[in-house]
């Protein structure tokens, strides 16, 4: 990948300062990444599954939180959400608090370097997330790796990892999790047609902690 400011801290802090304002001005929370489905897809995985309402379930770079709020609204009750930009997880408050949800738990943590405590949940969950990594000008390599590490602190043995992402295909991801993860399934995503060839322009996965 061509290295990207899309990678980079300071682009998220401003990008979510830019959203927190305008939640503070208008109530509108921002960008859904990958758009509604996304989150259908995720929930309906996990009803589908009879995944526990009271699994732990971390939603890595929550953004805006909203995932959360969907997850919460379906039931699911041991909810964290992380992200390394201070101005998203009070943006992400703010979407909690508007919305009453006060049982899910937010916090400023980077994925790369994380605290002790993040260990032991059910499921984990990325949408965009490692692909923003992978767009890191400095040692983008080096953070895949990292973040794989961190998936296998975070996430319990035989527990769920559900990634959506528009820059790895299939047989990337697989390649880039083989070590300590085995693929469940792919769920589906909106197909595209370009010159006769038909494609998916997001992967949406799940993988199994070994």
């Amino acid at each position: 990948f061509v290295p990207s400011v899309l990678g980079t801290r300071e682009h998220w802090d401003a990008a979510y300062e830019r959203e927190l304002q305008t939640f503070q001005d208008i109530g509108d929370a921002g960008e859904i990444w990958f758009g509604e489905e996304s989150m259908v897809r995720i929930v309906r995985w996990l009803e589908k599954h009879k995944v526990p309402l009271d699994s732990s379930v971390l939603d890595i770079g929550t953004g805006n939180g909203v995932l959360l709020v969907e997850l919460a609204k379906s039931g699911y009750m041991n909810l964290t959400g992380i992200d390394y930009s201070p101005s998203a997880i009070q943006l992400s408050e703010k979407v909690r608090e508007k919305e009453g949800m006060s049982n899910i738990k937010l916090k400023v943590e980077d994925f790369l370097a994380p605290s002790a405590e993040l260990s032991g949940f059910d499921i984990c969950i990325d949408k965009g997330t490692f692909d923003a990594i992978s767009l890191n000008p400095d040692d983008a390599a080096g953070k895949r790796q990292q973040y794989v590490r961190s998936l296998g602190r975070a996430l319990k043995p035989q527990g769920f990892f559900l990634i959506t992402s528009c820059n790895w295909t299939k047989e990337e991801l697989l390649n880039e999790f083989r070590e300590g993860f085995e693929i469940l399934e792919e769920l589906p995503t909106p197909k595209f047609c370009f010159g006769g060839r038909i494609g998916n322009s997001v992967t949406a996965l799940v993988f199994q902690r070994k």
